[in-house]
């Protein structure tokens, strides 16, 4: 992988999910990867959205997923800024994505990005200039 990558949220939580079986093995193993390779990224949207799903759906106690995202901080950080936010509402306009799927697509794009790793979002496609992989499959 020679250029950065994304990690949308659901990698983070199948990596914290006891459940997942294969898909947490892999989470993993592609979170180490971006860490040990400077080359992953994530924004403040996906560690507010970590946090909400890991303490609700997880049952994760809070302490532990504020020190959870401390350490994903390592990775770049994407600041959602508002010309980010009106960036997304024109994808989400002209490819049909939710709010929150073209924000994701904006900051990789914004980040330098040529992938996002997801399972939100159709597999093989290129949107913004950044491309869609779906690691699960």
């Amino acid at each position: 992988m020679s250029a950065k990558y994304f990690l949308d949220t659901n990698i983070l939580l199948y990596a914290d999910d006891l459940d997942a079986g294969q898909k947490q093995d892999l989470a993993i193993e592609i979170i180490e990867a971006a860490i040990s390779s400077g080359k992953g990224v994530i924004s403040t949207q996906v560690a507010q959205e970590y946090f909400v799903n890991a303490t609700n759906k997880l049952g994760i106690q809070p302490d532990e997923a504020k020190r959870r995202i401390e350490l994903l901080c390592c990775l770049d950080v994407v600041r959602i800024r508002v010309e980010d936010i009106l960036d997304a509402i024109d994808l989400n306009r002209l490819h049909q994505l939710t709010l929150w799927d073209a924000l994701i697509v904006r900051s990789a794009a914004g980040a330098g990005c040529d992938r996002v790793f997801t399972e939100d979002l159709q597999h093989g496609q290129v949107i913004g200039g950044v491309k869609i992989e779906n690691p699960f499959l």
